[in-house]
């Protein structure tokens, strides 16, 4: 049993930085592959970055990767999503989401764990 709690998102310029935050109340955490996915309205539901539960291996959708940074702080039980030069079409409905293994799948059907969102909007 894991809970996922988001944090970080808001307004942004086009072009600036935000940095989510997702922390897990399990001490399991370090066992857990994590991922961000996010949602815009009427669209489906997207894989944004992953982390394996060790940290060493990452995973990112081609139009964030070179922008986006996923990190993990095991002791903190906390998984991190740093957003930099974000653009309009980022906006969505960002979510933490974890599986009790060890690899950072794309699907977001293989993640038993989810948190309830925080909202990234970013304007021009």
């Amino acid at each position: 049993q894991v809970q996922l709690v988001e944090s970080g998102g808001g307004l942004v310029q086009a072009g600036g930085s935000l940095r989510l935050s997702c922390a897990a109340s399990g001490r399991t955490f370090s066992r857990y592959a994590m991922g961000w996915f996010r949602q815009a309205p009427g669209k489906e539901r997207e894989f944004v970055a992953g982390i394996n539960w060790s940290g060493g291996s990452k995973s990112y959708e081609d139009s964030v990767k070179g922008r986006f940074t996923i990190s993990r702080d095991t002791p903190k039980n906390t998984v991190y999503l740093q957003m930099n030069s974000l653009k309009p079409e980022d906006t969505a409905v960002y979510y933490c989401a974890g599986r009790p293994l060890p690899w950072e799948v794309v699907n977001a059907a293989e993640y038993d764990y989810w948190g309830q969102g925080t909202q990234v909007t970013v304007f021009s």
